[in-house]
């Protein structure tokens, strides 16, 4: 632990860096592979949205023999259309998705695989049914608070630092949003309501850690242009640095409980809508992190360094670094001449001896 504060408080000072800022081809490189993959994935594959979405009938029970065949037979054989999903939650308990079915065939149904898997009674099958209608109303409430978040942090951030840190910020969160939809597109996950709480809660937690970003680089870079000793992307790149070790502890904190929540939750107890959340919540964490250290600032550094002000500070600073170097390369030489002056004195005063 000492030794990660010592690289800390190496990072804060200065004295040791990573040059991200400097890279920033490469993570642009690195996000536009994956980028491309996400958007292809979204095209071919789609979404595999819930009930809650799409609409349907829902039949859930437990019957630890049975086997997914046998369940999708009877569904199929009480006369249910298409080819219905059934799944293995845990513990014996399945949940069967189908089209909207009418009052009478939820009847069928659950009279067929009471008797079917010798359950008590037909009580012990319970039935849900979401109509399309209310699947497309929660859609449209998404998108509308989406689309009021990422208004609310333009203006906010516009207001706070300025507009070239607000855009900065979007292009990281539309980054982290189309990867997520990617994901879930290429590994065919299902999303529910869940999902997309869980997405706005991670377009949050990646803003924050964007933020605290852009206000160490708003620090740093105040009063840069009355001088000739770094350019704007050395001062940003070093503000990344210097809240590197905070951004990592942070994710590290904040992933732990989801993955939790995933692996141990999901994978011992068949948490359904838990799994649901803490799923975006890991892609998304994961992602964010990512965006804000290697996609905002050097986009940011990029939008800015276009400035003819920064520019001009830019060849300033060029111009002193060269001077600097002539001047090393300079006394390197009049130290290397002074000790081969020595060497010849000691030669000769040796050879008259």
């Amino acid at each position: 632990m000492s030794r990660l504060g010592n690289i800390g408080g190496k990072l804060y000072r200065g004295e040791v860096s990573v040059d991200f800022v400097g890279r920033q081809r490469l993570w642009y490189l690195i996000s536009g592979f994956i980028l491309v993959i996400s958007i292809v994935a979204l095209f071919t594959r789609g979404l595999n949205p819930s009930v809650e979405f799409k609409g349907g009938s829902v039949f859930r029970f437990t019957a630890p023999a049975a086997s997914i065949s046998e369940v999708r037979a009877t569904v199929q054989g009480a006369g249910v259309p298409g080819d219905p999903i059934v799944q293995e939650i845990t513990g014996g308990k399945w949940q069967v998705q189908t089209e909207p079915l009418p009052e009478a065939t939820r009847t069928k149904v659950q009279d067929a695989l009471a008797s079917t898997l010798h359950l008590k009674n037909a009580d012990q099958v319970s039935t849900q049914f979401v109509g399309a209608t209310w699947g497309s109303d929660i859609t449209k409430k998404a998108l509308e608070g989406l689309i009021a978040f990422l208004i609310v942090i333009v203006l906010y951030l516009s207001i706070a630092f300025e507009w070239k840190m607000a855009l900065s910020a979007v292009i990281a969160l539309a980054h982290d949003i189309v990867i997520a939809v990617g994901i879930y597109a290429l590994v065919h996950f299902e999303v529910s309501p869940a999902t997309v709480i869980g997405l706005l809660t991670i377009l949050g937690y990646s803003l924050y850690d964007t933020v605290v970003v852009f206000d160490k680089v708003r620090e740093n870079t105040a009063g840069l242009l009355g001088g000739a000793r770094t350019t704007y992307s050395q001062a940003a790149n070093l503000a990344l640095n210097q809240t590197l070790v905070r951004s990592i502890n942070t994710s590290i904190i904040a992933l732990l409980p989801v993955a939790a929540i995933l692996f141990v939750g999901a994978g011992l107890l068949g948490a359904g809508e838990l799994k649901d959340l803490a799923l975006v919540l890991f892609v998304g964490m994961l992602s964010g992190t990512y965006s804000s250290i290697c996609i905002a600032t050097p986009v940011l550094a990029d939008l800015k360094e276009r400035e003819p002000q920064y520019q001009a500070l830019a060849r300033r600073v060029a111009t002193r670094e060269s001077g600097a170097r002539a001047e090393r390369r300079q006394a390197k030489k009049a130290k290397a001449a002074v000790g081969a002056a020595g060497r010849t004195a000691g030669g000769t005063a040796g050879g008259r001896s």
